[in-house]
């Protein structure tokens, strides 16, 4: 199951992180850049193929110290085919290093569009009778709920085919999210609590070994107060905490997300990792041709930050 896939290699490598790979041209270090300019030129193919590369780069410093990737498909789709090609690339590379891969897509529709978000990113396209293909074949996917469970009930239904996962938003880290998930219902319960109720029944069919689902939720590191509500809620559901580093969450406010076991969440951090190059604690240190040493170093930095939290 894949819950119990993502804690066994949780506990493995000991580190309860995830890197976000949400890569901009203007992350790429220079000379990555001139050889894609070079050979593909400079147009929507150059800076996808360069992206490839840095994410290559990354995911070899990288792939011994940490459990999963998580690579955000908004700075893929701005490059087009090219860069949907590149997160495809990516993705098979990560796995072909024993990664667990979470596709960052947020998607929701109802119906047969939500069946087909679903089979392009966890399940099987159906090419003809008695033949199907698997797309993207990612690991587990970030979902919207806002449409009910008619947007989420067919990922839950690959979820238990294929034995993917999914997250659904819980409590967003934007700073805009209580516009509508703070708002307290007729229940006396804001809606990101209604959320939270949810997920935890949603989750009841994918119950893995270790007393989690393969449904989880994504709560902020930015609300600390907020996880510490919703871990009470959602007691079986993993929590995909985003914010740590460069969106101002730190490893104290994670500790919220996690249970008394230990488990229960994984930290995810993108540019303080992938750009940790250019970042005031690196710099000096490394230069743009060792950024992925760099990234090596940030990974190591975060686990040791958020093992210390957790009293590890």
């Amino acid at each position: 199951m894949f819950i119990d896939r993502l804690i066994e290699s949780i506990q493995e490598k000991n580190n309860p992180t995830v890197v976000g790979l949400d890569p901009k041209i203007e992350y790429v270090p220079t000379f990555i850049k001139e050889k894609a300019f070079k050979e593909y030129g400079k147009n929507l193919k150059g800076a996808s193929e360069a992206i490839l590369n840095f994410n290559k780069m990354i995911i070899d410093s990288i792939y011994d110290q940490v459990p999963a990737v998580k690579p955000q498909l908004a700075y893929y789709e701005m490059y087009g085919i090219d860069g949907l090609i590149a997160f495809q690339e990516t993705c098979k590379y990560a796995k072909s290093k024993g990664l667990i891969v979470i596709a960052d897509g947020k998607r929701n529709d109802i119906g047969t569009t939500a069946e087909a978000y679903s089979k392009s990113f966890l399940g099987e396209t159906e090419i003809d009778d008695g033949v199907k293909q698997k797309v993207f074949d990612v690991d587990a996917l970030t979902v919207s709920p806002y449409l009910g469970i008619d947007g989420v009930k067919p990922f839950i239904q690959d979820c238990i085919n294929y034995d993917k996962g999914i997250f659904v938003l819980v409590k967003t880290s934007n700073k805009s999210s209580g516009q509508l998930q703070d708002i307290v219902t007729q229940q006396c319960k804001s809606i990101y609590e209604v959320m939270g109720g949810y997920v935890q029944e949603w989750g009841k069919p994918l119950m893995g070994k270790y007393g989690y689902s393969s449904v989880g939720g994504v709560v902020g590191a930015t609300y600390p107060n907020q996880a510490k509500l919703l871990r009470s809620i959602m007691k079986n559901a993993y929590f995909l905490v985003p914010a740590y580093g460069a969106q101002g969450g730190t490893a104290r406010d994670c500790a919220n997300s996690f249970n008394r076991d230990g488990l229960g969440a994984i930290v995810s951090a993108s540019r303080s990792v992938i750009c940790a190059y250019k970042s005031d604690t690196w710099k000096n240190e490394y230069t743009e041709e060792k950024f992925a040493e760099a990234s090596r170093a940030e990974v190591l930095r975060m686990k040791e930050d958020l093992n210390t939290a957790l009293g590890r």
